[in-house]
């Protein structure tokens, strides 16, 4: 068998954001996020809860239940949810941009407008895929909110920030967490073959890194053959970084 590519590390680093989850809906939101969540149902999170992207709960290949869209939002406002969402931008307190680009009154790109990333980061937990780890995506202050932050989820206190939890972000260089004092994103462990000098190089604030920082785990051979022969056996998950 050959040695793990860097996107089998990612979907590793992606299944391992809902570890100890429990009967919680996932809500990945591109394709090695949901090949992670997916794995994680597979091996050691078994009572995560997965959609097809319509309205079918599913177990690997075996239908397991219905899910209609009326009835998320009652999950997303009860809290029993963890998306992992994407970001055209990230600021240091976890503040998301996928909005648009420059001065909203005039961007100079259009992007998805804010769709679901308020309500999802107000409700329950998010957390961050970002397949190319770059300072124009991690900047010093987005130029649009759309999912909210530490310091504004602070701001608004007891009890709407009550689900609000920025789990973990991945990248195609690190994972990084919000395990500071003051909220702000830290360096918790980087990819086989990066440094942390990297990382700070290709983030646009300065950011915390950890007193130890270690290296994201690569995946055993029983979930390396689960990701090539059963979850992507068409590779597709290689396309996914730059």
């Amino acid at each position: 068998m050959s040695e793990p590519t860097r996107a089998e590390v990612c979907v590793v680093a992606c299944a391992e954001a809902w570890r100890g989850d429990g009967a919680i809906l996932a809500g990945p939101m591109a394709l090695i996020p949901r090949l992670g969540a997916r794995l994680a149902q597979l091996t050691f999170s078994p009572e995560l809860v997965l959609s097809d992207g319509e309205a079918t709960l599913v177990r690997g290949d075996t239908v397991e239940g219905w899910l209609p869209y009326r009835a998320v939002f009652q999950v997303v406002a009860s809290g029993r949810r963890h998306a992992m969402m994407g970001a055209s931008q990230l600021d240091r307190y976890g503040n998301q941009n996928i909005s648009c680009i420059g001065d909203w009154a005039r961007p100079s790109a259009q992007l998805l407008g804010v769709r679901g990333a308020p309500g999802n980061t107000i409700n329950h937990v998010v957390s961050y895929w970002v397949p190319r780890h770059s300072p124009r995506t991690f900047v010093s202050s987005v130029d649009m909110v759309s999912g909210v932050g530490y310091d504004r989820a602070a701001t608004l206190g007891a009890p709407g920030n009550r689900f609000h939890e920025i789990r973990t972000v991945v990248t195609d260089l690190a994972v990084l967490d919000f395990a500071t004092p003051d909220r702000s994103m830290r360096l918790r462990s980087v990819h086989p073959g990066v440094t942390t000098d990297e990382v700070v190089r290709a983030t646009g604030f300065p950011l915390a890194v950890a007193a130890e920082v270690s290296q994201t785990r690569s995946p055993t051979p029983d979930e390396l053959t689960l990701i090539r022969d059963r979850l992507d056996p068409r590779g597709l998950r290689e396309k996914e970084l730059p």
